[in-house]
């Protein structure tokens, strides 16, 4: 099975922590040149020590504000410019604020919106004359479960995560002519600190201990633990790989069966 990445690029949003670090982490170890790209300087730094060097891998760091479609657009515009164009893509942006969809404002889901889907629009526009010139690409967007089975309190995310999943159905069907595949993983309960603060909050509404918020959480999970950021990753990966090009315009759960559904 062919997952080599040797002489290919990868392009990691929200590589400075938690599931985007894992994903930089595993395609550097398979080979590939990795860009970070979030907007924390320091935190992308010392990621950028612990990627896998080897020869003919050159790794770095850009820095801009995922809220703002149009410093990403820019800064990824000056280094494609620069460096040259890239193979992957791995959308990663952090979840919007919970809460109802019924009462939330208008702002949040504009907001968002602007986060998630305006941004990776940009991102992609900005790869693709690269990618259709070698007939290659992989797209990859990290959204949510909720694309098939909503998530309760979590009315924006459920709202614009389900949008993404459908920008990202309708890419595959136009990219597919050009080797492009784009694919959707979806993370579960994964231990990250973003888990963590979730927990934390649900131990607070529920006046219990962390403890038994997280034993109730792992109680709807199939597999009766977290996954490991690593786990993740190595599904992001694989997708990314070579072995997957004929795998495209699929949601991908990783979530220990979790979903109900199918």
């Amino acid at each position: 099975m062919d997952i080599n990445l040797a002489s290919k690029r990868a392009l990691v949003c929200g590589s400075s922590q938690g599931i985007g670090r894992a994903c930089a982490l595993e395609l550097a170890n398979l080979g590939a040149s990795v860009t970070l790209f979030s907007r924390n300087q320091e935190k992308l730094t010392a990621v950028q020590q612990e990627l896998c060097t080897a020869q003919e891998q050159n790794h770095q760091t850009l820095i801009a504000d995922f809220s703002n479609p149009e410093q990403v657009n820019q800064v990824i515009i000056a280094d494609i410019a620069k460096n040259g164009g890239y193979d992957i893509l791995i959308n990663n942006t952090g979840g919007p604020t919970p809460g109802l969809a019924s009462t939330s404002n208008v702002k949040a889901f504009i907001d968002a919106f602007n986060l998630h889907l305006v941004t990776n629009h940009h991102l992609v526009q900005a790869l693709l004359p690269a990618m259709k010139k070698n007939q290659f690409g992989r797209i990859i967007n990290v959204i949510s479960t909720s694309v098939k089975q909503p998530i309760p309190g979590l009315g924006v995310s459920n709202t614009i995560r389900g949008a993404v999943a459908s920008w990202a159905k309708t890419l595959a069907n136009e990219l597919g002519p050009h080797g492009i595949t784009v694919n959707n993983v979806l993370p579960g309960a994964t231990a990250t600190a973003r888990l963590d603060a979730i927990i934390a909050g649900k131990a607070k509404k529920q006046d219990i201990s962390i403890e038994q918020a997280t034993i109730n959480e792992k109680a709807q999970i199939p597999m009766r633990r977290f996954a490991a950021p690593e786990e993740f990753a190595a599904a992001t990966a694989f997708l990314a790989s070579p072995a997957a090009g004929y795998i495209t315009g699929i949601n991908l759960p990783v979530d220990g069966g979790r979903t109900s559904c199918l």
